[in-house]
């Protein structure tokens, strides 16, 4: 094979069956692989310096195409079901042959990496990519390796990923022609039939998912993190649009990362070496760092033009919603490097309650940390998705469902046990609606939800009287720096209470049917965690 670039002395391809392709690049810098991925026609370079590329048809992430091998490494530990698709062993082999048989005819771009800013943690990864951009994105993403540390690389997990590569799943057992498949006695990751870059990070994340917990007694978490000037860490759970990104993102303190962390005995560690934001309708003034942040070496994905410019324009959706910026961690400015800190003093739940329910801060004990760290609430509201007119209620285990091959529950009772060895206050923070449901009431002033959550930080709510929401049983403070008092307890902010209470019962028992798929695995401290409708039921 024709090879160029730096490589490990101590790795080649053959170790997954690479033996033959038209050329190999290895661990090209982000300029070289900028200049490849135009040369290929991949993309095209912004007036930033970032380079913007399609994912094809798929502008997302394809859960229902997902799978993990289903052996005796993975049988009788994987959450199995919707989420952990099983897949076949001997389908796994035969499709994996087929696609080294494509990969002898193409060009390949190989990234070494690791993920996990933790030394005594990290996973080492080997990225084969047959687009340049992708290998740009795994530059991006994961975390670079330094001179000596390439020398004597050596993969603990390796991703094959060629876009243009396609099951047949009448043969390969697929439900479709795209897959992304998980082997965790082969240590490898298959990904074909889509060009959607994010498939490479989650799936690395699935696989933490899977490693630390069950092997390394270490939670790991879908969540922001930064830390302050004094070295107290805070962690931020939230679905998609619970103000995640923007809340986490503080120019007085320094972020740790923005998605995927671990949480050992004496420390909070970042998964990851980049950012992946999404960037619709962004804008300087609502997101600098982001904005700043997309310049050379930076992606923007399934973006258009400002015609007749080489300007994006970010408020264009007719590729998706769901366009996307990749940069490495170093392109924000307050980002700390390595990615690690203490261990966290005050974590964050997120929910953008369209019902008007729940307060927009409260505090929670264990029992109702570990219950609401199950359901991962939040809601959608008229306009997000095709078919949604009204509020609807969401719910993601652990805030990231899709990415979690264990049990929620496996995870809930670790964060209790953390919580328990630490002294960590948890606090659910309701970005959403008050005083009325979505079209009567008003989302919540963004200047309020900072100034509670710099209360928070800042110890100002530990001396304040707290009282229990009679239905949740969360305690709301009684006041809070900066923020209207009246405001605080949501049923206040209602002209008819009885409606309010009606409505906060309907949202308890949506928490309790959505809960009821985990009971049979839950202890009785989670179960303790739930609203009181759950106990008349």
């Amino acid at each position: 094979m024709k090879e160029f670039g730096k490589k490990s002395n101590t790795m080649d391809l053959s170790q997954v069956g690479i033996t033959q392709a038209k050329e190999v690049l290895w661990n090209l810098s982000p300029a070289e692989l900028v200049e490849e991925a135009l040369k290929n026609g991949e993309g095209y370079l912004t007036d930033t310096g970032a380079i913007m590329c399609d994912t094809g048809s798929f502008t997302g992430r394809s859960p229902k195409d997902r799978y993990i091998v289903k052996d005796a490494e993975t049988e009788n530990s994987v959450w199995w079901g919707d989420v952990n698709i099983a897949y076949d062993p001997a389908k796994f082999e035969a499709l994996y042959q087929k696609m080294l048989a494509h990969l002898a005819d193409c060009k390949l771009y190989v990234r070494d990496a690791y993920a996990g800013a933790h030394p005594e943690y990290r996973l080492n990864l080997r990225i084969v990519n047959t687009q340049a951009w992708h290998n740009l994105f795994c530059y991006n993403m994961f975390l670079r390796l330094n001179e000596e540390e390439l020398h004597t690389h050596t993969a603990d997990f390796t991703i094959i990923n060629a876009p243009e590569f396609v099951a047949d799943p009448a043969v390969d057992g697929t439900r479709q022609a795209n897959f992304a498949i998980i082997n965790f006695s082969k240590k490898m990751i298959l990904i074909g039939g889509t060009g959607y870059a994010g498939e490479m990070k989650k799936g690395i994340f699935s696989v933490l998912n899977y490693l630390l917990p069950h092997q390394r007694n270490t939670l790991s978490m879908h969540c922001s993190a930064n830390v302050g000037k004094e070295g107290d860490t805070a962690i931020f759970f939230g679905l998609s649009g619970t103000g995640k990104t923007t809340l986490s993102a503080d120019p007085d303190r320094g972020l740790i990362g923005d998605d995927e962390h671990g949480w050992t005995e004496d420390s909070v560690f970042n998964f990851e070496g980049g950012c992946y934001a999404k960037v619709i309708d962004l804008t300087r003034e609502k997101e600098p760092q982001i904005w700043d942040a997309i310049r050379f070496g930076a992606i923007v994905e399934n973006t258009r033009f400002i015609p007749g410019t080489r300007t994006v324009d970010y408020t264009n959706k007719t590729v998706t919603e769901n366009t996307r910026t990749a940069y490495p961690i170093n392109h924000i400015d307050n980002a700390i490097e390595p990615s690690r800190a203490d261990i966290p003093k005050n974590i964050f739940f997120l929910t953008a309650d369209a019902f008007g329910v729940l307060p927009p801060i409260s505090r929670l004990n264990k029992c109702q940390a570990m219950y609401h760290f199950i359901s991962g609430y939040t809601a959608k509201v008229a306009g997000t998705e095709v078919g949604v007119t009204e509020p609807q209620t969401t719910f993601s285990a652990c805030f990231g469902a899709a990415f979690l091959p264990l049990h929620p529950t496996t995870y809930a009772e670790m964060l209790g046990k953390k919580m328990t060895e630490n002294n960590v206050n948890v606090w659910l923070v309701n970005t959403g609606w008050t005083g009325g449901v979505y079209g009567v009431g008003s989302r919540m002033k963004l200047g309020y939800t900072r100034a509670m959550i710099t209360a928070a930080l800042n110890g100002e709510l530990q001396d304040v009287s707290f009282s229990k929401h009679p239905v949740f049983g969360v305690e709301i403070p009684a006041s809070c720096p900066n923020v209207p008092e009246e405001i605080l307890n949501p049923r206040n902010t209602w002209s008819d209470k009885d409606a309010y209470d009606n409505k906060a019962n309907d949202l308890a028992k949506a928490f309790v049917k959505n809960f009821s798929k985990y009971a049979d695995y839950a202890n009785k401290e989670i179960l303790a965690g739930a609203p009181q409708v759950a106990v008349e039921a």
